[in-house]
């Protein structure tokens, strides 16, 4: 393969690596912006909805297992989401740290749970026939680049989330609501906004993004406990990179991530590539502290 055809293919790959970032930051961005919430068990969501793409599959085989799937995760993730923020986030939520450790000790208990359940080993589920192929370009000064169908699946399923949301929060009432809440709580509160129902909608709205996200991890790589854990750090980067809350920001970041993680691995390899991620973004910071778009809000203030 000559030098354009793998370039164009990492470039590719930077799309991809970047739209799993995206689906696996983007609940990241939605509770910290508008509750200044870190959840440390987000991870463990993305996890949650890679076993309950196991289990879909073995009940719904088939050609559309993959969207029952998701939508059997996406449902799945925010009920638990739901669950969290009412025990745990809620009464937390007015002292960062220990929300931060409660959060914590929650993705413990989720791992060692799938740990007794399915096994540490993990699981796999196998894609639907329809996403087994490659498309392959034979002729031209790209020959022999070929894109997995899988990771066009996914880039898909992120521009659709990425849509889908923006009209949410731009064409909605709930959107509007939940605009005016992060912008400004105590006004929001005073004008009769019920904050703590949209709380509750956008943080599992947030972790319902998350378990869509494990379902496409699924298609790539066995569902693991841990499997969250590999995420869940990229994610923090793009959300500090992005500028905290900034869902735009969180979108340019994670593809400016992606095309950096996967244009470094053609000159090294993977682990460094990681490395080379975190220094770019650190010496992006010291640029621009604010991250990519800078959110005003009274609570960031």
């Amino acid at each position: 393969m000559g030098e354009l055809p793998l370039v164009v293919g990492q470039i590719f790959n930077g799309f991809s690596v970047a739209s799993l970032f995206v689906l696996a930051a983007l609940g990241l961005a939605l509770s910290f912006g508008l509750m200044r919430v870190i959840n440390m068990a987000h991870g463990e969501m993305l996890m949650l909805g890679g076993y309950l793409a196991y289990l879909t599959f073995l009940v719904v085989p088939g050609p559309l297992a993959i969207f029952v799937a998701m939508v059997a995760a996406f449902i799945g993730a925010a009920l638990v989401g739901a669950v969290l923020e009412m025990t745990v986030i809620r009464r937390l939520a007015a002292r960062p740290l220990d929300t931060l450790l409660a959060t914590w000790g929650v993705s413990l208990i989720m791992q060692q749970a799938a740990r007794d359940i399915f096994g540490a080993i993990g699981v796999g589920v196998t894609a639907p026939s329809w996403l087994n192929h490659t498309v392959a370009i034979t002729g031209g000064p790209l020959a022999g680049l070929s894109f997995p169908a899988t990771r066009i699946f996914i880039m898909a399923v992120a521009l659709v989330v990425l849509a889908g949301l923006g009209a949410l929060l731009n064409k909605t009432r709930i959107g509007l609501l939940v605009r005016a809440v992060n912008q400004d709580r105590q006004m929001a509160a005073a004008t009769g906004i019920d904050v703590r129902r949209i709380d509750l909608i956008v943080f599992s709205l947030g972790t319902g993004i998350a378990g869509l996200a494990g379902v496409v991890l699924a298609l790539l790589g066995p569902v693991t406990p841990n499997v969250g854990q590999s995420y869940i750090v990229p994610a923090f980067l793009v959300v500090i990179l992005g500028g905290l809350g900034s869902l735009a920001g969180t979108t340019v970041a994670a593809v400016l991530t992606g095309l950096v993680s996967a244009l470094s691995q053609i000159f090294v390899d993977v682990s460094l590539s990681q490395v080379l991620v975190l220094l770019f973004v650190i010496v992006f910071l010291q640029f621009r502290p604010q991250g990519v778009i800078a959110v005003r809000s009274r609570a960031l203030d």
